[in-house]
């Protein structure tokens, strides 16, 4: 069965996506909490980051303190791309590692936010056989992120800004889920591309 990619923007809510295809039986490969795991107080990664970024990015116990290291790389392009060479190898190497040891028999998610940033198919480091991208609209992705994670508006709107617009991440998708309703029209839509899968899994995939 396919290696479907999973992306959207910040809070478009492809993790609710995620959770309805492990639902149908899909298998959820979650990048970002692979990159938690890579940093935490030990892993190479971690020390990588304290060299570029600083001691001040660790808070007293040794672990990062992510919300300093956001307020960092989203306000600045560069420190974006080198926490990007940091993590970015070392997470589809672990993604690739985990999609070794699961059944291959079902559909298998990855879930990354900057699928098309990084394009792994397209440099050899993951291979897919289609891309979902999960959309919805900034004001629906402020008023989330105000909710979810207390940002006001400005902050919202910088996390935004910061990663690849709304048509390149749908220029590149095999399918789009609009996310701007309720959660029973967000299911009907994953129901329609979980049934997509099967029909294009009975005449073969082929890669992105």
């Amino acid at each position: 069965m396919p290696v479907i990619g999973l992306t959207g923007g910040i809070a478009s809510g492809k993790s609710e996506v995620a959770a309805l295809l492990t639902a149908k039986g899909a298998i959820a490969i979650d990048a970002d909490a692979i990159a938690r795991e890579l940093v935490e107080p030990g892993m190479p990664a971690l020390e990588e980051i304290r060299e570029h970024f600083g001691p001040g990015i660790l808070r007293g116990d040794g672990t990062l303190d992510r919300e300093k290291l956001g307020e960092m790389v989203f306000s600045d392009p560069r420190a974006r791309m080198e926490l990007n060479a940091v993590l970015h190898p070392r997470i589809f190497a672990e993604i690739r590692r985990r999609l070794s040891e699961t059944d291959s028999s079902k559909v298998r998610v990855v879930e990354a936010a900057l699928l098309v940033e990084s394009a792994p198919w397209e440099s050899g480091e993951l291979k897919l056989d289609a891309l979902i991208v999960v959309d919805s609209t900034v004001s629906l992705q402020v008023a989330r992120l105000a909710a979810g994670r207390g940002m006001n508006e400005r902050e919202a709107l910088t996390r935004i800004g910061a990663q690849t617009n709304s048509a390149a991440r749908r220029a590149a998708a095999d399918y789009v889920i609009e996310n701007t309703g309720t959660l029973a029209e967000l299911e009907s839509a994953v129901d329609r591309v979980w049934a997509k899968f099967q029909d294009r899994h009975a005449g073969g995939f082929s890669e992105i």
